[in-house]
């Protein structure tokens, strides 16, 4: 298998339902194929949508000519369901990601094709796909709305210059002092945005947050010192995991 990352806008479609796992597949498979580029052949043969079966991953047979691969259909799906909803990296939810099955050897003998053995090989698999595809994470983000009179929308660029924030939006109310500044700020950075805000502007502006979008947060988790890195870390760590990067080499079966 191979992990790749979504075309941009494409997990906005599936949270919207404008993609959906209970569309025709045929009307699915055009209008990925228009919008995104999608092989047609491979946009029918999309397996399923997860986590939870409606989530913003794909699992996509790209196969040709494999046998008993109907058999084990439902395992595998099980598999990308457990692997969407826990991530590799740190055990968290997987966003924009598509698995492409390319070639299935299944053993002769139909016992060795059951659930028990097929589920958490599955797991593995997507686990080291995830690893080898260079993984990114994923932040949420507040659209900050925030009011203020003129003097003080200054202090407002320079709070959000500190935190990762920028302004796409700035307008005066018709007929009053007030400015009304629309800025994109990561959640992350917002803890004490308020009370930072109101001492650089003297106690005049007024910010409401809303959840807007994800974005990627820059940088490679995957490398040391670096701030996805540092992420990673304390989370595995509050979530009682073993410390470090999980391993490829404990994804690969030794026969």
């Amino acid at each position: 298998m191979k992990a790749c990352p979504m075309p941009d806008g494409l997990a906005e479609d599936i949270d919207n339902g404008d993609v959906n796992p209970r569309d025709d597949f045929k009307v699915r498979a055009r209008y990925l194929s228009e919008k995104y580029d999608y092989d047609v052949t491979e946009a029918r043969k999309i397996w399923c949508f997860g986590p939870d079966g409606t989530g913003p991953n794909i699992l996509v047979d790209c196969t040709k000519g494999v046998q008993y691969l109907n058999e084990i259909k439902d395992s595998v799906v099980a598999g990308f369901q457990w692997a969407a909803k826990e991530g590799v990296l740190s055990e968290e939810n997987l966003r924009g990601v598509r698995f492409n099955i390319y070639d299935v050897t299944l053993h002769a003998d139909a016992i060795h094709r059951g659930g028990g053995q097929i589920i958490p090989t599955t797991r593995r698999c997507l686990y080291a796909c995830l690893l080898t595809a260079s993984p990114r994470l994923m932040e949420p983000v507040y659209q900050c709305e925030i009011q203020c009179p003129e003097v003080a929308v200054g202090g407002i660029y320079g709070v959000l210059n500190r935190r990762r924030g920028h302004v796409f939006e700035e307008q005066q109310v018709a007929g009053t002092p007030m400015f009304v500044v629309k800025a994109y700020l990561p959640v992350n950075e917002s803890f004490g945005f308020t009370a930072d805000l109101r001492s650089n502007t003297g106690g005049q502006a007024f910010p409401q947050c809303v959840f807007d979008h994800w974005q990627v947060l820059p940088g490679d988790p995957l490398e040391s010192g670096t701030r996805p890195y540092n992420v990673v870390q304390e989370t595995r760590k509050r979530k009682g995991l073993k410390e470090g990067l999980p391993d490829l080499a404990q994804y690969l079966d030794k026969l």
